[in-house]
């Protein structure tokens, strides 16, 4: 199972420190390229048959697409604040320009639709801190339904201080399924998780997938910095954060519904977590860096 799980530089190509193509994952619809640029270097992209996001990891770019100009401040670090970012429609040529240099994201989903381009503001981006206790988390809402419009994508982050567990409780989302009043209770997603640890090459953290008999799947990775691991279908979680490393992943999410929406169900072994944690204080040294908590 060790093709789910990608080390940083396996699947680097040029400029790009990570390349997940539908194609290469085996799937159908989420990707994600790690763009790194030199100072005053430029880069161009072709979005194809896929919407993207801009997203910088660390610092500011201009992205130049359809005739507009978006420039993005960014950050100097993914556990420093949220950062603005660009949407990318299908069909376009965009230019990434870096003054200064630095590593982005670009996280992406094939779409048979068109939507303009846009600037997506770092002050409009929910942050929420989810969990409690030593499941807290910080969770960046980026792309996503009622957060962001796009046809297919949905992109967040996770910030994890070190020693708490986050995607906790394990949950799925891999079938598309209604509950007896026809209402939507899960949905069907590829995801990818990109991760970055502070502490150093050395920091590192856990990923854990599993499936069911008729569907199998078996991970445990252990993770560092610019490694990612690939989430077909199964269970996912939990993500450790090592005791002293803090623990970052960017999720990206597509898959083949008409309907955007990201429903999940918990394993019902472990769903019970949840309400542990009514009684349990929020991790104190949540928010990360420069981010409020809006949620």
């Amino acid at each position: 199972m060790s093709k789910y799980h990608l080390p940083k530089g396996s699947s680097a190509d040029a400029a790009y420190g990570l390349v997940i193509t539908p194609e290469s994952a085996g799937w159908g619809h989420s990707g994600l390229r790690i763009l790194n640029l030199a100072p005053g270097e430029s880069h161009a992209l072709d979005t194809a048959d896929s919407e993207f996001l801009v997203l910088p990891l660390r610092g500011g770019c201009a992205v130049t697409v359809d005739g507009e100009v978006f420039a993005l401040d960014g950050r100097s670090g993914v556990f420093d604040s949220a950062t603005d970012f660009a949407y990318l429609p299908r069909g376009s040529k965009a230019l990434i320009s870096s003054a200064s240099g630095g590593t982005f994201a670009l996280p992406s989903a094939r779409t048979e639709a068109v939507l303009p381009p846009r600037y997506g503001r770092k002050e409009d981006v929910p942050v929420e801190l989810r969990g409690a206790g030593n499941c807290s988390r910080q969770v960046n809402n980026y792309c996503l339904p009622g957060t962001f419009d796009a046809d297919q994508l949905l992109v967040c982050e996770v910030l994890t201080p070190g020693g708490n567990w986050s995607s906790y409780p394990p949950h799925k989302h891999d079938e598309a399924r209604t509950d007896a009043d026809g209402n939507p209770v899960e949905s069907d997603l590829e995801e990818i998780y990109y991760f970055e640890i502070d502490g150093g090459e050395n920091a590192f953290g856990y990923q854990r997938v599993y499936g069911t008999a008729e569907r199998p799947i078996d991970v445990l990775a252990e993770v560092r910095s610019g490694d990612a691991v690939l989430i077909p279908h199964g269970w996912h979680g939990p993500s450790i954060a090592a005791p002293g490393y803090d623990l970052y992943y960017l999720n990206v999410m597509a898959g083949p519904g008409h309907d955007r929406a990201w429903l999940i169900c918990d394993d019902p072994d472990h769903g019970w977590v949840r309400r542990t944690w009514e009684s349990q204080p929020t991790d104190p040294r949540l928010p990360f860096g420069a981010s409020e908590a809006t949620a």
